[in-house]
């Protein structure tokens, strides 16, 4: 990159010299815009943040009390002669993609980002520019996504079977974004549908903003009777946990991108594989970058090296910067609570 780029790459984050503002920084600095809630998006240790209004309840609940400034969509903000504004990324509540503009010169980071409708966040918003910063989590040809609406006919009808044989169904998906993802389009009809602690306190932070169906908490005291032919949401980091114990007999499932590669779903040691990403996946990811009519990307997070390269093949100006950001894995705070059963 170039030091004269409106936006640059240094050890702290993604740097807007001339407002003296970072994005998503991974260090500590004095003024952070934030994408995002999970957690190598959204750090502890800044002195002020900058956000959209829906996802101030998720970092506070994350990082405490924090001094942080909502702005709505589409809400410019003039920073030393720059203008910012968020605009959403469809990732999960409350995520935004960054739209810089100065003289007339237009970047936008993305963040993570997905284009289809989840029914559960604002929808992605395609925004022109010049530079495009794209995460590229899933950017190879085999990831390609079934529609939301036949991944959650294949968990009900799961569920469902699962419950005529006396099992019951733990799904595991991220605590903040995919697990209220599948407990907006899980069926109640076939049954109770009951959290982990942490997928719980979560959901919680997020109810006001949202409509939700009815869950029940495991607890310590909660039986296991209770709980046969129910489903079960909870974070990765409870499967294999003694806190499963009670739930015997029961068969698992995972939600995640990951599971369109063949033997993801015995590497996890789970029964059943759903494949349900809060990215884009190729076409997904293709698409956006050609709407936006952007002639330079800068490719961040994921497979980098390949899709960098398919874009140079077909024209763009386009490379690689490093972040610390991971795409999709576990969210580190996908722990918290775990002892609440």
């Amino acid at each position: 990159m170039k030091q004269s780029d409106l936006l640059i790459f240094n050890s702290k984050g993604i740097y807007c010299p001339k407002a003296q503002v970072y994005i998503d920084p991974w260090r500590p600095v004095n003024n952070a815009i934030i994408t995002h809630g999970h957690s190598d998006h959204a750090r502890f240790g800044h002195k002020k943040y900058l956000t959209h209004h829906s996802n101030i309840p998720i970092i506070r609940h994350r990082l405490g009390e924090i001094n942080v400034q909502g702005i709505g969509w589409n809400e410019p903000i003039l920073i030393n002669g720059v203008k910012f504004s968020l605009h959403p990324a469809g990732h999960i509540i409350g995520s935004s993609q960054v739209r810089v503009e100065y003289k007339g010169e237009v970047w936008v980071f993305t963040g993570d980002y997905k284009t289809e409708d989840d029914g559960v966040c604002t929808p992605y918003e395609l925004i022109k520019c010049h530079t495009m910063i794209t995460e590229c989590t899933f950017g190879l040809p085999a990831f390609k996504w079934k529609p939301q609406a036949t991944v959650f006919e294949e968990i009900n009808a799961w569920w469902k079977s699962n419950k005529e044989e006396g099992k019951t169904s733990i799904l595991f998906g991220y605590t903040l974004g995919k697990a209220q993802r599948i407990l907006k389009h899980l069926d109640p009809s076939i049954g109770k549908i009951y959290t982990h602690g942490a997928v719980e306190n979560m959901t919680s932070v997020l109810r006001p903003q949202l409509e939700m169906p009815k869950t029940h908490l495991i607890s310590k005291e909660t039986e296991g009777k209770e709980i046969r032919g129910n489903m079960v949401v909870a974070p990765t980091s409870a499967h294999g946990s003694p806190w499963m114990r009670k739930m015997v007999p029961f068969e698992t499932g995972t939600c995640s991108g990951w599971m369109a590669f063949r033997g993801a779903r015995s590497r996890r040691a789970t029964d059943k594989g759903f494949v349900l990403s809060d990215h884009c996946d190729w076409q997904g990811l293709l698409q956006s970058i050609k709407a936006s009519e952007a002639t330079r990307v800068i490719c961040t997070h994921g497979y980098t090296d390949i899709f960098s390269k398919y874009l140079r093949e077909i024209g763009y100006d386009a490379s690689i910067e490093n972040t610390d950001y991971e795409g999709e894995k576990e969210d580190s705070s996908a722990t918290e609570n775990s002892q609440l059963a």
